[in-house]
């Protein structure tokens, strides 16, 4: 009799999608691992534009469905992660020359309203010219014809949706090893029985699983050449955002204009104190460790915005950082890259291996569908009812949020410790929610960890010890950029990281050189976003 393998699911990749998919397998009960080989949240999920939308010009590829369920998915991370999830308010100017002119924006705006029937954000509405400039007085008049107004919603750190849903997910049970790469796989007769990864200290080790899920990304066709020969399913575009200071004529609001050069649209979104704006969308061939921003992307953008507010004047000096990424879409190998779909496939490879399935695109604001719908494949390969009981994940809050978060918010920081500025309680509360009172506990249990990481940033020493230990972090590159969040600060975090090394080497006891390898591994990875701190 065969021996009972020890996961029923392997993921393979920790973006958005894969730890969706490990929290929705791991609270329906499959014993799951997560295997990533960087780290939580490390390449297409952290350069997104950071929004929780629907896709307005989803629209006119009539993808309907998938508006629609962009929409309700919104809703429901409103509710299930308002202390990361926030309603964002935008104006869609129109001037004379767009594609889209006033009659075809308004359509849109009531499309829209119609397929979000359920929401709780306001309805949209159109402007004339004089209320757009009213509403943003830095745009441009010159042409103005209208302008649209509505709402979608913002995730300042998407990295920390990724940490959650991990949390979340080994808290019902499953496993999640980052820093170890998945380099082969044994099939017998068809079917994978075994998959094969080395961890971050170059040891190999090989689990058995029934089945596997593929959620690489832009890397899913080499996870498949682990396996055998497959066609070619990846095509991704790269998009590229440039985040600046404020600036003159800056947006109270979000922005969502048509490019005057392509007539693509882009953003200019306040976001962490700064402005994020982007993206482009460009076919990408190119190295996927190293994807970054070029300096023609750099300059369309800084020209385009130039052009929708003419005080601001932003100059290649202007821009802090940049961030890049590969959206992981189907591959085309022609045509319009606005014109790829945005919908997720979920691929069986049956019956050339029979428990193996790629994950192919998707979406941020989509991925607890996506999820479920990967987890119902998984229900009819190993013959459970599919879906069971409704998905727990449609209604099931993140360990950071509560009913009230709002409430809850304003509690946890005017019941901070005596030892605790506000500003301090702040910082916190806005990156854990309800865990921030896992990270007072930290702190009040040991002194050292209650000061600052550095004079003059709000952030504590209780940090570092709290990704270490409870959220999977395994470099100080991961703390920074991808729990704490102090490497999307306007300097990129690059003051604090000689502070941060030696304070790990305190607490964890690393050699000089291990300190030194830390540090100078965070460099290499920010040096990829061209930070203004290191030109």
């Amino acid at each position: 009799m065969a021996s009972q393998p020890e996961y029923d699911l392997v993921v393979i990749g920790a973006g958005i999608n894969g730890a969706g998919i490990f929290r929705e397998a791991s609270l329906r009960g499959y014993k799951t691992l997560l295997l990533e080989k960087e780290d939580l949240s490390s390449a297409t999920t952290a350069t997104s534009s950071r929004l929780i939308h629907g896709g307005l010009r989803y629209l006119e590829h009539y993808e309907i469905p998938l508006v629609r369920e962009s929409l309700r998915e919104r809703e429901r991370l409103l509710h299930s992660a308002p202390h990361l999830v926030t309603p964002l308010p935008l104006t869609l100017p129109v001037y004379h020359g767009h594609k889209r002119g006033p009659f075809m924006i308004g359509l849109g705006m009531i499309a829209y309203d119609l397929l979000s029937y359920d929401k709780s954000v306001p309805n949209s509405k159109m402007l004339t010219d004089e209320e757009a400039l009213a509403a943003e007085p830095g745009l441009n008049p010159e042409g103005l014809r209208a302008a649209g107004r509505y709402y979608d919603c913002q995730i300042t750190f998407p990295e920390r949706l990724v940490v959650e849903l991990v949390v979340d997910g080994v808290r019902h049970g499953g496993t999640v090893k980052t820093h170890s790469q998945v380099t082969g796989f044994q099939i017998e007769n068809g079917h994978i029985t075994g998959v094969i990864y080395t961890d971050h200290e170059g040891d190999e080790h090989t689990v058995t699983t029934a089945s596997v899920m593929n959620v690489g990304g832009p890397w899913i066709d080499r996870v498949l050449e682990l396996a055998g020969e497959f066609p070619r399913y990846n095509g991704g575009t790269k998009g590229s955002h440039i985040i600046v200071e404020p600036f003159p004529g800056a947006p109270k609001d979000a922005l969502y204009i048509e490019a005057r050069q392509d007539g693509r649209p882009y953003f200019i979104i306040p976001w962490n104190d700064l402005y994020l704006i982007g993206t482009t969308d460009i076919r990408f061939t190119d190295d996927l460790e190293r994807i970054v921003a070029t300096e023609d992307e750099i300059r369309y953008l800084l020209d385009e915005t130039n052009l929708a507010i003419p005080d601001a004047n932003l100059t290649r000096e202007s821009v802090l950082y940049t961030f890049s990424g590969v959206r992981p879409l189907p591959y085309v190998p022609e045509g319009s890259t606005g014109a790829i779909t945005r919908k997720h496939i979920i691929q069986s490879h049956q019956p050339q291996v029979d428990n193996l399935f790629t994950i192919i695109g998707g979406k941020l604001t989509t991925f607890r569908s996506l999820a479920e719908e990967a987890i119902d494949e998984i229900d009819r390969t190993c013959g459970r009812p599919v879906g069971g009981a409704k998905s727990p994940t449609r209604t099931s809050r993140l360990p950071g949020a509560s009913a009230n978060m709002t409430a809850e918010h304003n509690r946890l920081v005017a019941n901070r410790p005596d030892w605790m500025t506000q500003p301090q309680a702040q910082w916190l509360v806005n990156r854990y929610g309800l865990r921030a009172k896992d990270v007072y506990a930290l702190a009040e249990a040991n002194e050292r960890y209650r000061q600052p990481i550095h004079e003059g940033h709000d952030a504590i020493i209780a940090v570092i010890p709290f990704s270490f230990e409870h959220e999977y972090a395994g470099t100080l590159a991961d703390v920074m950029l991808r729990r704490t969040m102090i490497a999307l600060d306007a300097d990129a975090g690059i003051p604090l990281a000689e502070s941060m090394s030696h304070i790990c080497q305190e607490l964890y006891g690393w050699s000089d050189e291990h300190r030194d390898a830390e540090y100078n591994e965070f460099i290499q990875q920010i040096s990829k976003q061209l930070p203004k701190s290191l030109r």
